[in-house]
């Protein structure tokens, strides 16, 4: 039987942090042109499991930052990632969706934000993530600066989701650490 669970990000990281070194074990993150970045640590995390075993996770990061000089609050997603041995299966759709529902339902963001390999983009865009075409800063190492001085979007893509806002075009400051 399969479960889906949400759980409070930094108490459930021991529980999601042996599907992430599965996935992207340390010597072959650091050989990924995005590998280098510090990404911000999720305050929610969506789980689909099995009998005790973890097959998916999509972390929420909930973050005040700007578009175009006004705030706004972002539903971030981030590290979204399936056992490769149960991928192809939905379980990165049903995840996904519970987590746009849990930032729908919680009534304050304005609109959802991710960043995905390009391999990835038609995925995101069958469930309606759409490409922001703006400005994008963010924070590395203390640094605030446009976000490809930190990474090109040929290597990441930001893409965004309507929740009471579609933000496509403008300045979006994610005010801290991209997720």
């Amino acid at each position: 039987m399969i479960e889906i669970d949400i759980a409070t990000g930094a108490a459930s990281w021991p529980y999601a942090k042996p599907l992430f070194e599965t996935v992207w074990p340390a010597d072959i993150l650091q050989t990924l042109p995005w590998g280098h970045l510090q990404f911000a640590h999720a305050d929610l995390r969506v789980f689909i499991e099995t009998d005790g075993d973890v097959l998916c996770h999509v972390g929420i990061y909930r973050r005040t930052g700007t578009w175009n000089g006004r705030k706004v609050n972002i539903g971030g997603i981030g590290g979204v990632i399936t056992h490769p041995d149960r991928r192809r299966r939905g379980y990165a759709t049903l995840a996904l969706n519970a987590a746009i529902r849990t930032m729908q339902d919680e009534g304050a963001i304005d609109f959802g934000m991710l960043f995905c390999e390009p391999h990835n983009s038609a995925f995101y865009e069958k469930l309606g993530w759409q490409t922001f075409n703006g400005d994008l800063y963010a924070e590395q190492s203390g640094t605030r600066a446009r976000f490809e001085q930190f990474v090109s979007r040929d290597v990441f893509v930001p893409y965004v989701f309507k929740i009471r806002r579609l933000l496509r075009e403008g300045t979006i400051d994610l005010c801290g650490l991209p997720w």
